[in-house]
């Protein structure tokens, strides 16, 4: 029996992101997303209801400031005291691994979806899914740019506009599009 879109994006490989059963999470995930975004303010930040029980893990005291987007939510798991700031984007179709204390600006973006550099196959809307993992004590600026398959180590702190196109090893600060050391 073939795989369905859904194994095949687990799996690593190649789906079709139009799949009707991956339509019905990204609605459940946008759902969400609008009741945090229009759940009152109050002073931590506190992450709805239903964003929370549609995470993969969620230390409870992580923070998200409203808006926030994910693509399915299922995948992303927050550490203890993590912060988004308002205006990020987490497309999560593979793991989205965020650790204690990691801070992103606003609107950093987060992707996973890798999408097929052969063009009559980008056109049946194939991609693949790649995990993204942040460690902890991580600072990520504003508006930067997380993509697929990338690992920032401990510690490490990325330049506000920076585009992370390569692993950030432990302790090391990049910046730039290309995000390179300083």
């Amino acid at each position: 029996m073939p795989l369905s879109a859904l194994e095949k994006m687990k799996s690593g490989d190649w789906y079709s992101c139009l799949d009707p059963a991956l339509e019905a999470l990204r609605a459940a995930a946008r759902a969400a997303a609008f009741e945090h975004s229009t759940t009152p303010p109050d002073i931590r930040g506190n992450i709805g209801e239903k964003l929370r029980a549609l995470f993969a893990a969620c230390a409870e005291d992580a923070r998200i400031e409203a808006p926030f987007h994910c693509a399915y939510g299922v995948n992303i798991t927050l550490g203890k005291a993590v912060f988004l700031n308002a205006g990020c984007v987490v497309l999560d179709s593979a793991p989205v691994s965020i650790g204690d204390y990691a801070m992103l600006g606003p609107n950093v973006q987060i992707y996973c979806a890798d999408h097929h550099k052969d063009p009559a196959l980008r056109q049946q809307n194939l991609e693949r899914a790649m995990p993204v993992t942040i460690g902890e004590n991580v600072w990520i600026g504003g508006a930067a740019i997380i993509l697929p398959g990338i690992t920032i180590g401990e510690n490490a702190i990325i330049g506000a506009g920076s585009v992370v196109t390569k692993d950030v090893p432990a302790g090391v600060t990049v910046v730039g599009n290309p995000a390179r050391p300083v």
